[in-house]
């Protein structure tokens, strides 16, 4: 494993998913979580941390398994990792919140095709940034 590109991969989708997520849940969300007001904890953002620390692990471990999986196909492998991800992941965790809270089904569905795209783009970049190095010139 080349180190040094595993972990540029694991920075650069920790950014980016985090920084989409800043944009989901700040403002194409806002309002939906504002009717929501009551379910939220009313100490949440002291707690933030604990989703930074989560987006950390997630971000190593998303890039592990696709680099430890990798078949070299480029970008439609990273969009396919991506989507199973997605679909592994996201569309049971989203729904399991719509068993246990009361969140109306349009939220959940928001959530599904947001964090789809966020997969898509993480999987796009780990396939782009740890794609094959080309081989060495032969003397």
């Amino acid at each position: 494993m080349n180190w040094k590109r595993f972990f540029t991969a694991s920075l650069v989708v920790f950014v980016v998913v985090q920084a989409m997520e800043v944009l989901i849940n700040g403002v194409f969300m806002k309002a939906a979580y504002d009717s929501l007001s009551s379910l939220w904890r009313p100490d949440m953002m002291s707690k933030m941390w604990v989703m930074y620390v989560i987006g950390v692990l997630v971000s190593l471990l998303f890039t592990y398994i696709f680099i430890k999986g990798r078949e070299g196909k480029g970008i439609s492998e990273g969009v396919r990792f991506g989507i199973l991800i997605w679909l592994f992941v996201s569309v049971p965790m989203n729904h399991s919140m719509w068993v246990l809270l009361p969140i109306p089904y349009a939220m959940i569905l928001r959530w599904t095709l947001f964090s789809l795209l966020e997969m898509l783009i993480a999987g796009i970049l780990v396939a782009v940034i740890y794609k094959p190095l080309a081989p060495a010139p032969s003397r």
